[in-house]
């Protein structure tokens, strides 16, 4: 029996969770790594519970506070009478209220985003998504402004900021637009000529060096000599603001359909000093003054000052040219005095680098996080520290690749490749709390919206310059590790309603030769990783059975037996065609194909289930030496010793693999196995197809994964290689499951808690060994070769080679297995 506490306060930064067992000291929550840092919430929670977490959540909800129908709107899309050249508009509108109304439920839509205040109080900190949920459509924020609201007048305050340029997530309507409409009681507060306007003087174009063409973002100037003091305050006088010009309602052209905001707002995690700010000088010297994050993080840098006016000063991260090109920077211009300025692009980095002229005084420098919001509640922990800070810097790189969208790098690109999204769906469901499957919602729907005529799909979308099908990707996407996976581990079976006539259509583009093998297709992009030595038809062949899987499984669903007999029939050509034509008795090699040994087409082999058990020690041999995928692909290469058998190996390949990313000082996992010129297509030491080992350690090492949609039954079957202490807790849609393994000569024990209304099958591994008894909750279930009379919510359900499985229902259960240590298999 074990007890668990969690402490929550409001920090607006982090709360930690840790676990306790008897005895044990409380400095071990430090040496082991136990302690984690998990996201605040509004109040503190201290919950005492056997076998169990208490969530609370206190983040602002994107959807409002009630969902109401959609319905027709009323108000118009507005412009500036004279747009900004740098794209930033002020928009006011001053109204009176009897009474303040239950409830205000509140649409506004922008190209591209904005912040709102209301009476003066900032409540929307960056609202407004990327536009694109299908071609030529748009998103729109709905909350619920009452709390904000009083008796007589009352002020709304917008700034909007227009990027308008496409860019690899992002479709510009071509046009800046602002449209707002806010059911109050009895009446409708809506966007027309009634309200003020006009562009704000202090944002001006940069000159210089421009982001990078995939980035729709532009870079940030503010010259403080041109604000507007005090607009967004209830008392400020704009009687000389002009009236924005008209357009339509929504849906009218250029900003066409709007689709409600399908994931929450950002996290805001509060101004914070930088690490080293007692390091940092009171008065510039000229040059760069450095602020060090605590890690990588998306931030919007912030600078208190006492300056001459028209001085300049470059605020840009370190990772500025991460990724071999240039991504976001900015630069503030003074006014005279003490001032105080946040740049309100984000950019991301390790540390923020302010060049600041010789003789400003600085009274402080700061940044401000925010991020996608989702409490963190999964953890790792081992016995191998290499093991722990891999599996944490894969949280923080998949953490600072969600935001708008799923994200490749948040520098260089900020793009919704599918490649990237199929490993971060994975990672997702281990570490964060079902909030963050929104955003994999929103990544399957926009893919599938952006459907051709011609029934191809590609990736990055939304997109208005990028429009490359990668097939290899795109097959990747649609199928087991991609739409199927979210379903499993989500249950949401509407989604796969809505997409499956979708990808039916683009698998039913791809055509098998004589041989039943996949005749290749190049698409827009002829890519099948970074990297050498690609045997390219072994991977078109895999990756379709693997599309094929899904599909298969994905009819059952929605009720279309009769597409399953042509999907079964093609994996079964595919898969007699791939032994018969690239096993050649020690490896899978395409019979044209004369380069080193292809480690990833090998390893797909038994992922898709086409290599068996006869071929495991060849392949063995080839995934020891040969190295030549990409991280992207490395997630299969070792997923593949897993499913061998050989969490050894898996481990050891790991770790030789990714020894130099854990020994960096960066927090996240990098594009490639080296950085910049070292690395692949850039080689930003950010990148989300990096992160497969997180996925690893939690569904193989810890071995728990669903085995019904949404958990409703879920196993557990450790391979723990040559750990001996797990630690883990993953967060589900039924709630947390807390599991420790620990092992030494003699003994293994699980402890295992599962939340409600779910069943676990616990499998007992016999490690080649032989099992003298289990005990379950200190009573013998299984000796002498045979079970023993059950114990209650705990009962024998079979066995195999690997392991003795049990039936666990709801609930607190430790089990111990007995190995005879002198009648050994």
């Amino acid at each position: 029996m074990f007890l668990i506490f969690t402490l929550r306060r409001e920090t607006g930064s982090r709360m930690v969770s840790a676990r306790v067992e008897p005895g044990q000291p409380t400095g071990d929550f430090f040496s082991s790594g136990w302690l984690q840092p998990v996201p605040a919430v509004r109040r503190w929670v201290l919950g005492i519970c056997l076998g169990s977490l208490i969530v609370a959540r206190g983040a602002l909800s994107a959807q409002g506070s009630e969902p109401v129908p959609e319905k027709p709107w009323t108000a118009l899309w507005i412009s500036p009478p004279a747009p900004s050249a740098a794209g930033w508009t002020c928009y006011r509108k001053t109204f009176a209220l009897e009474a303040v109304p239950p409830s205000a439920v509140t649409r506004i839509a922008v190209d591209s985003k904005y912040w709102l205040w209301v009476n003066g109080t900032l409540v929307v900190f960056e609202g407004g998504l990327k536009r694109g949920p299908a071609p030529g459509e748009g998103y729109y924020d709905q909350i619920d402004l009452a709390p904000h609201l009083a008796p007589g007048p009352n002020t709304i305050a917008v700034l909007a900021w227009y990027w308008g340029k496409h860019g690899f997530s992002h479709q510009s309507s071509g046009k800046p637009g602002f449209v707002f409409e806010a059911a109050l009681g009895g009446t409708t507060l809506r966007t027309d000529r009634t309200w003020k306007a006009r562009a704000h003087p202090a944002y001006e174009p940069v000159a210089g060096e421009k982001p990078n063409y995939r980035l729709s973002e532009p870079n940030i100037r503010f010259d403080a000599r041109n604000d507007i003091a005090g607009w967004t305050a209830p008392s400020y006088d704009d009687e000389m603001w002009e009236a924005p010009v008209e357009f339509g309602p929504p849906p009218s052209a250029p900003w066409g359909r709007l689709v409600r905001r399908p994931i929450p707002f950002w996290k805001d995690y509060g101004l914070k000093h930088y690490t080293n700010a007692a390091a940092i000088p009171a008065v510039a010297k000229g040059g760069v003054v450095t602020g060090k994050l605590p890690y990588n993080a998306q931030v919007t840098p912030m600078l208190q000052i006492d300056a001459p006016a028209g001085v300049t000063i470059d605020i840009r991260t370190d990772n500025y040219k991460g990724g071999s090109e240039p991504n976001v920077r900015a630069e503030y211009v003074t006014r005279e005095g003490v001032q105080e300025y946040e740049s309100l692009g984000w950019m991301n980095g390790h540390s923020v680098r302010y060049t600041i002229p010789a003789g400003v005084k600085i009274l402080a420098l700061k940044y401000r996080e925010t991020g996608f919001d989702a409490e963190s509640i999964g953890s790792f922990w081992c016995d191998d520290p290499f093991y722990n800070t891999l599996w944490e810097k894969a949280r923080r790189t998949l953490y600072i690749t969600m935001r708008d969208t799923y994200m490749d790098c948040p520098d260089r690109e900020r793009a919704q490749w599918w490649g990237d999204v199929v490993n971060e769906l994975g990672e997702v469901f281990y570490v964060f709390d079902p909030s963050a499957y929104t955003l994999t919602r929103k990544a399957i729907l926009e893919l599938m919206n952006w459907q051709r005529p011609d029934k191809t799909i590609y990736s990055p979308v939304p997109s208005g310059s990028a429009n490359k099908e990668l097939p290899l990707q795109m097959l990747a996407s649609v199928g087991r590790y991609g739409f199927w996976t979210y379903y499993l581990y989500s249950g949401d079976a509407e989604t796969i309603r809505e997409v499956y006539p979708r990808v039916k259509d683009y698998l039913n583009i791809w055509k098998l030769d004589a041989d039943g093998l996949v005749i290749h297709r190049a698409g827009g992009w002829d890519w099948g990783d970074w990297g050498n030595n690609i045997d390219v038809r072994l991977l078109d062949s895999a990756w379709y059975h693997l599309a094929l899987q899904g599909a298969a499984e994905m009819a059952t669903l929605v009720g279309r037996p009769e597409d399953i007999p042509e999907w079964q029939t093609r994996m079964a050509a595919i898969k007699k065609g791939f032994n018969a034509t690239f096993w050649n008795g020690k490896e899978y090699r395409s019979p044209a194909y004369k380069k080193e040994t292809d480690d990833r087409g090998n390893a797909l082999a038994v992922v898709a289930g086409l290599a068996g058990p006869d071929q495991f020690e060849a392949i063995r041999a080839v995934l020891t030496n040969h190295h030549n995928a990409s991280p992207y692909m490395e997630k299969y290469v070792l997923e593949a010793l897993y499913l061998m058998n050989d969490a050894t190996a898996g481990l050891e390949r790991m770790k030789k693999r990714y020894q130099e990313m854990v020994d960096s000082p960066y927090t996240t996992l990098w594009e490639g196995w080296g950085i910049g010129k070292k690395g692949f297509g850039g080689g930003t030491y950010n990148h989300a197809w990096s992160g497969g080992p997180l996925t690893m350690l939690s569904q193989y090492a810890a071995g728990v994964a669903p085995v019904k949609p949404a958990y409703e039954v879920f196993h557990v079957l450790p391979q723990m290689g040559t750990l001996t202490t797990i630690r883990t807790v993953i967060p589900t849609v039924k709630g947390n499951i807390l599991l420790d393994l620990a092992r030494d000569g003699e003994t293994f024990t699980i402890k295992l808690v599962s939340p409600p209304k779910t069943t676990a099958l616990v499998g007992i591994p016999k490690e080649g060994r032989t099992v003298a008894r289990i005990e379950a909750n200190d009573r013998i279930v299984w000796a002498g070769d045979k079970a023993r009379e059950p114990v209650p919510g705990v009962t024998f359900t079979s066995e195999d080679a690997r392991y003795i499985l049990f039936t666990v229902e709801t609930g607190i259960v430790k089990m111990t297995v007995f190995y005879d240590p002198n009648n050994d298999r």
